[in-house]
């Protein structure tokens, strides 16, 4: 019997592979870790905690969105102000 939810499934795990590609670490470091969690939770067939993992797969996907969109502002921060860490009135 084939799962319903296996379209989800896969367009998630492309979705965080995509996403992946310019993690911190690299994106090899992303990927094997990324492999290895859907391979521990290969064998879940119940139908709520498949999509409890999917929902958290999702978060994951908008912490790591989150992350980047960070990076980025911090970036462009840099680029307009020399000592930007001034405007803020704090410390990095």
């Amino acid at each position: 019997m084939a799962n319903p939810l296996r379209g989800e499934v896969v367009r998630l795990y492309k979705n965080l592979l995509y996403l992946g590609r310019e993690y911190p670490k690299g994106g090899d470091y992303f990927r094997d870790r990324l492999r290895s969690a859907f391979s521990k939770n290969k064998a879940v067939q119940d139908q709520e905690q498949i999509k409890a993992l999917i929902a958290r797969g999702e978060f994951v996907a908008r912490e790591l969105e989150a992350l980047y969109y960070l990076r980025k502002y911090r970036a462009m921060k840099k680029r307009y102000y020399e000592d930007w860490t001034v405007i803020l009135g704090r410390p990095v």
